[in-house]
């Protein structure tokens, strides 16, 4: 396989104190978007994922339901990685953080933050936000009425001894890398916002809790448990084996880009960061932070009935099918902003790959199977101003979407395939290859539209392998292309050939039958 570079992705851990929903499906699946680009254009990828076990919501989470945080783990856990099986997510790990491996590594950490002597033993009394597992400063608390800014539920009060780590002493190093590396946060509304916040100042921070005892015990104090996103944020280097005997993976992948909800942008970009440096490791490449869905305008309530659940989304992928869920999510607004889950709106995405994408590949294989028996016609001289246009949409194409890859610009990387579909569309109503064949005076005419039809199509699908990866494979296997073992570049490194037996064709999306 070429390797122009590596590329590891992550999504955040996830609470398994409840099913998944929508939030972590969207996150998910756009890692995997990603992961998958990667790897057609043959870059050695990994892609990880997992679950975040230990802190005070899953006590709590326990508590409320009279089990225990461990036996509450072993029933979720599994709900969470049978649904990436499920939804043919293709991470390459999936790391727990009750798991011996991760265990070590984040033992390895600490001893060497408190090797850097950046621990220290104080006590600590303030508030936390039990939900986010986040100290709250008192400013903060009272501008938010001692409620939580994320769920707005009230905030504790603490007060213990407790061990810290000298954030303020970092706090200057990671304000000048998120300065001075314009694309390490992303978007750049999220990078000013992180900016703003610690150019105002931090307080060093608070690791551990002597009350808690379901955690990683401080190798240094073992009757003190770690501060949860310590032990959290760790997974991205323990799942590699990071202080570990085997540490190739770290060696081979890290850093990473890691993709989050932009609730816990703060964390990644300046808890992760300082940690790092603190141990003397390189920084991610970019943390790139995704909005908020809301349904129908509103947030979604399980009371109001507009929670996208499990039930809701297996529901819409029995209709329309995975990819079409890919689609619309990717779609659904530009990537960074928030979202809104609307009916009219997954409609609007279904029709662009029923009418758009599946109508011209199923006319283009049909009019190529009346007119030329199935066998793929070469193009002939002198092109037309018409096929000129065509043919620099086909060929940008690429080159665009990397572009819109390299900047995680998924609704365009979504969307630019499918507009050259629709240009397609209109090239072939424009041609009118109908008439063209009742002439046999045009036939070269004739040849001309059907290949370069085709082969705008078949880049446009090329185009939507990582986003549609099951129906831009049937739609290509009706052109007569195989991918096993191929990569993109390969793959574009030659248009299709004329002689190509092209397959029968079949509607990628066919319409969908709703009850009335």
């Amino acid at each position: 396989m070429s390797n122009r570079g590596r590329f590891y992705i992550t999504t955040p851990i996830y609470y398994p104190n409840a099913e998944p929903h929508l939030g972590h499906v969207y996150t998910t699946i756009c890692a995997d978007v990603l992961a998958r680009y990667h790897r057609l254009v043959g870059e050695d990828t990994w892609f990880l994922t997992g679950t975040d076990e230990h802190g005070i919501k899953m006590v709590k989470t326990a508590e409320s339901q009279n089990t225990t945080p461990a036996e509450l783990v072993e029933k979720n856990v599994p709900i969470f990685e049978s649904l990436w099986k499920e939804l043919n997510i293709s991470n390459d790990d999936f790391i727990r953080t009750t798991s011996a491996r991760h265990k070590q590594g984040v033992e390895a950490i600490v001893r060497r933050m408190l090797d850097s002597g950046d621990i220290y033993l104080g006590s600590y009394e303030g508030w936390y936000d039990e939900g986010q597992e986040e100290f709250v400063t008192e400013t903060e608390a009272k501008a938010n009425e001692y409620k939580s800014a994320v769920s707005g539920r009230p905030l504790v009060r603490y007060k213990e001894p407790s061990y810290f780590f000298k954030l303020k002493k970092y706090a200057p190093r990671v304000l000048e890398h998120i300065q001075s590396q314009a694309d390490f946060i992303q978007p750049e509304a999220r990078r000013n916002e992180v900016i703003s916040k610690l150019s105002a100042g931090v307080e060093d921070l608070s690791i551990s809790r002597s009350s808690l005892k379901w955690g990683i015990p401080l190798p240094n104090d073992p009757q003190h448990v770690i501060y949860v996103w310590i032990d959290a944020l760790s997974n991205y280097i323990t799942a590699m084996g990071y202080g570990q005997a085997d540490d190739a993976l770290y060696q081979r992948y890290w850093p990473g880009v890691h993709l989050i909800g932009k609730e816990i942008l703060w964390f990644h970009t300046v808890y992760w960061s300082a940690m790092l440096m603190s141990i003397g490791q390189p920084l991610p490449r970019q943390v790139y932070a995704h909005g908020w869905w809301t349904a129908e305008g509103r947030k979604m309530s399980k009371s109001m009935g507009n929670f996208i659940d499990l039930g809701k989304l297996r529901g819409v992928i029995g209709d329309y099918g995975l990819d079409a869920l890919r689609y619309y999510l990717l779609r659904a607004a530009p990537f960074g902003n928030d979202l809104d889950w609307t009916e009219t709106d997954f409609n609007k995405a279904f029709k662009e790959l029923s009418d758009v994408l599946g109508n011209c590949l199923n006319r283009i294989v049909k009019m190529v199977g009346r007119y030329r028996g199935g066998v793929l016609p070469a193009a002939h001289e002198p092109v037309e101003e018409i096929d000129r246009n065509l043919q620099a949409q086909t060929e940008m194409l690429p080159q665009r979407l990397a572009g819109s890859y390299g900047r995680v610009e998924l609704q365009q990387c979504a969307m630019l395939p499918i507009e050259l579909a629709r240009a397609t569309n209109g090239y072939i109503d424009a041609t009118e290859p109908f008439k063209l064949a009742k002439d046999p005076a045009k036939a070269a005419r004739l040849e001309t539209v059907l290949n370069l039809s085709a082969q705008a199509i078949y880049r446009s699908l090329l185009g939507l392998l990582a986003i549609l990866p099951e129906k831009a494979a049937a739609g290509l296997r009706q052109l007569g292309v195989e991918l096993e073992g191929r990569t993109m570049e390969q793959l574009l490194s030659m248009p299709l050939p004329p002689g190509l037996q092209l397959g029968e064709g079949q509607p990628l999306f066919p319409r969908v039958e709703k009850p009335a």
